[in-house]
């Protein structure tokens, strides 16, 4: 009996089990498996990124696609009210009549009754970006030097009209101003701190009014770039594949937070007027100090240390028998200048400034500029192939000194120079001071290397480290370097620069 019913109790278990089985499949599908990549922070103005590079052994998970897209989105709702479009205008007189041209002027003035000098109105399209609430807009020189009328065009389509605060050429940077009310600053970042392969966005006006904040997406290609522009302007570009294109001078380049690091300036062509994936942006931590100094004096305030610089290549570095191809060397010096009174020499090579590796002409340049003038600073030297600190007391660049420094000249691998002693006839015929210690380059062989740097009338005054005061100190330099690269010290003019020769056995 009680195994009877122990059986009956068993079976009733079971039917309910597969009961409960049957109505979970009937009755309750399985859920799809759909992954949603949605930020959760939706009420944070810019998203949160898992970084890839604090992930642990662990956790390997990298911010996907929807995430960049997120950012993307929110740093074009953030980014774009502060970025301004700036159209220039300026009264362009014409001489002659413009319908026909092989006409005299004065026979189609009375004929016809018109004058001879008509006007055109010319206007020049850019952009450029809010940095404060007050209305001061940063942007590029070369988009507002020529305008006499600058009319600035907000994304609410108010416009207004600017007047200069102060424009630096030397930095290719102007500061205008607006009134106006409601107005959207964009955050400066720390364009030291950006790396090559980071998203960046540009933001500006490309080609025309009507297209207005387009945002185009790219990465940081490379930093520190120099002598991309042939004008005498301080060079150390953000170079990005983000498409920039005319008019987008003067607008935001941000990053991935939204943080303005960059003004767009120029780009790559090949003839033509279109993007080919290459642009240049000055970098928000030299405009920084050219902004707040037109805000607060009108005009950039420069430190200088008072010498002629040049790039240190490899034949020069092989002709001073130094390892470093870093750092640049000082072909001339100021007289009275800081670094005279500090004792720096012509062939100093500069490696070091106030603690930083000097790259090269345009690194050491804005290192300089951008430090405070009637500061002491530490400057670590080659001399003689031995390191010397040396300390200088940097003073304020006079106007008419600004961006001065001399390139890397070609070299050669045979002289083909003529050279005279230097008389009081010869110092009149090529207007030289007599009394200046060297040999004159009287003529120079058109076709060959040293025809590319050296030109008559200048003077030579040092070969190597022997210093050169007449023929025979002259003849015996070479003779003693053939075979080897040298330096060969030339000054022309008011400036000296050294030149780099290889001298046949």
């Amino acid at each position: 009996m009680n195994r009877k019913r122990l059986s009956l109790i068993s079976g009733s278990v079971l039917l309910i089990l597969v009961g409960i089985i049957i109505g979970q499949v009937i009755f309750n599908k399985l859920p799809e498996r759909v992954v949603l990549y949605e930020n959760t922070q939706k009420e944070s103005p810019t998203p949160v990124f898992r970084q890839a590079s604090y992930l642990s052994a662990e956790d390997t998970r990298l911010p996907s696609i929807v995430d960049l897209n997120e950012a993307f989105v929110h740093i074009a709702e953030n980014v774009n009210p502060s970025v301004v479009t700036i159209t220039t205008t300026k009264v362009l007189k014409l001489r002659g009549n413009q319908m026909f041209p092989g006409f005299d002027d004065d026979m189609f003035y009375r004929f016809f009754g018109v004058p001879p000098q008509t006007e055109r109105r010319a206007t020049a399209l850019g952009s450029g970006v809010i940095v404060d609430k007050k209305g001061y807009i940063l942007t590029n020189n070369h988009v507002v030097e020529q305008g006499e009328e600058i009319m600035v065009r907000l994304i609410d389509n108010r416009e207004y009209k600017a007047e200069i605060v102060g424009t630096d050429p030397k930095s290719d940077l102007a500061v205008i101003k607006i009134k106006a009310d409601d107005l959207t600053p964009i955050v400066l970042g720390d364009s030291d701190a950006l790396r090559i392969g980071e998203w960046v966005l540009a933001i500006g006006s490309p080609f025309s009014d009507n297209l207005d904040h387009t945002v185009t997406a790219g990465i940081v290609s490379a930093k520190g770039r120099s002598n991309i522009l042939d004008s005498d302007i301080y060079q150390s570009f953000i170079q990005t594949d983000a498409a920039i294109n005319p008019g987008n001078s003067g607008g935001a380049l941000v990053n991935i937070r939204g943080e303005l690091i960059g003004i767009n300036t120029a780009i790559a062509t090949s003839g033509g007027s279109g993007n080919l994936g290459i642009g240049f942006a000055i970098p928000v931590n030299l405009a920084k100090k050219v902004l707040s100094d037109l805000i607060e004096h009108g005009k950039v305030i420069r430190a200088w240390l008072g010498v002629n610089i040049q790039t240190v290549d490899d034949r020069t570095a092989k002709a001073m028998k130094i390892e470093n191809r870093n750092g640049v060397l000082i072909g001339g010096v100021v007289k009275d200048g800081p670094a005279e009174k500090a004792g720096i020499e012509i062939g100093d090579v500069i490696i070091e400034f106030d603690g930083e590796k000097v790259k090269n002409v345009s690194h050491l340049q804005i290192l300089v500029s951008s430090s405070e003038v009637g500061k002491e600073k530490e400057v670590v030297i080659v001399r003689g192939k031995k390191l010397r600190t040396i300390k200088v007391k940097l003073e304020e660049m006079p106007g008419n000194m600004a961006g001065q420094s001399s390139g890397t000249a070609d070299s050669t691998t045979k002289l083909g120079l003529t050279v005279e002693e230097l008389s009081p006839n010869l110092a009149r015929q090529y207007g030289v001071d007599s009394d200046e210690d060297g040999v004159l380059v009287t003529a120079v062989e058109g076709d060959s290397e040293a025809g590319k740097a050296i030109r008559a009338g200048d003077l030579i005054q040092r070969i190597g480290d022997q210093k050169i005061k007449n023929l025979d100190d002259y003849n015996k330099a070479l003779k003693e370097s053939a075979g080897e690269y040298i330096l060969v010290l030339v000054k022309r003019k008011e400036n000296t620069f050294f030149v780099t020769l290889k001298i046949e056995e």
